[in-house]
């Protein structure tokens, strides 16, 4: 197989600057050193690792919602790496059952054709808790039942990744521990729970949280809420650090107490990557201002 070196920039593994060329083989880096084979000069700038992202909710002018295929899934998927994530799961937010099965549906088609960025599925919803529902839909927010497990059963099977954000309220231990087991990953988010209810949860299996301290219960002195189960459990946690969603100061609490178990996330609309400054979300008006999106009423909305 053909080597290629690449020289001229500097090289940044993920967690530190290195001298060298950047050496490829097959598609594949298979050292930082000596250049070998054929030699490109990058004439300056970082040599690094595309970003990974977790929660993408739309890119490129596309929203991920009902009218889903693969065509739309490939657009985000391109889009997002045009912005430095060589790969995501693309989100959807609450919708309907019919829209979700949609999803999934398109989602395991984009798996089969290999569509280049597509990690899998972030589904945000719709078990949720109306309480901390955030930009979304109330009416569409409801309990888990059985045909909603059977068919992320199903997606977890099909996809290379499903992650499932659940709000513990909203589901049972016994569904988390079905849906682990079928390979899904489960994250708490979007709820007003306790910290009892939350580490209940976690003991079922969930490992992973929701652009923390967002739409979730806080850490307070007598009840730690969702927020303090997290800080104080395993498991990993996003978080949206644009500085309009979290506070820097509460960053860096949360990275005092979980360091590496915190991972960044985008949660962006249809906007990224475009010059779009509005669009509608299930009916709703969406605007883009001050770097951020917010409701018609000011709610953020990624």
């Amino acid at each position: 197989m053909e080597v290629t070196s690449y020289t001229g920039a500097r090289v940044f593994d993920g967690a530190r600057f290195c001298d060298g060329a950047l050496v490829v083989e097959g598609g594949q880096v298979i050292g930082i050193g000596a250049p070998q084979g054929q030699v490109v000069d990058l004439g300056g700038g970082i040599l690094a690792p595309g970003f990974l992202d977790l929660q993408v909710n739309g890119s490129g002018g596309v929203q991920l919602d009902g009218q889903a295929d693969v065509a739309r899934l490939r657009t985000i998927c391109d889009s997002q790496a045009t912005l430095g994530a060589t790969g995501c799961l693309p989100t959807l937010i609450t919708d309907t059952p019919e829209a979700t099965a949609r999803v999934v549906q398109a989602g395991i088609a984009a798996a089969r054709a290999c569509v280049p960025g597509f990690l899998g599925l972030h589904l945000e919803g719709p078990h949720l808790d109306p309480r901390r529902k955030g930009a979304h839909d109330p009416a569409l927010i409801r309990p888990m039942e059985a045909g909603d497990l059977e068919l992320l059963i199903h997606a977890a099977q099909g996809l290379p990744t499903l992650l499932c954000t659940v709000a513990p309220e909203s589901v049972t231990p016994a569904q988390i521990a079905a849906l682990v087991a079928a390979g899904a990953v489960v994250s708490l988010g979007h709820s007003d729970c306790t910290l009892a209810v939350a580490r209940a949860a976690m003991a079922a299996g969930a490992a992973c949280a929701t652009h923390l301290f967002n739409a979730m219960s806080q850490l307070g002195n007598r009840e730690p809420g969702l927020a303090g189960a997290i800080l104080t459990g395993g498991g990993f946690a996003g978080l949206i650090a644009d500085g309009l969603h979290v506070d820097p100061v509460t960053m860096q609490v949360a990275l005092a107490a979980k360091g590496d178990g915190i991972f960044l996330v985008t949660d962006c609309m249809g906007v990224a990557g475009t010059e779009l400054t509005e669009m509608t979300l299930g009916g709703r008006r969406i605007l883009r201002r001050g770097g951020g999106l917010t409701l018609g009423d000011g709610t953020v909305a990624g």
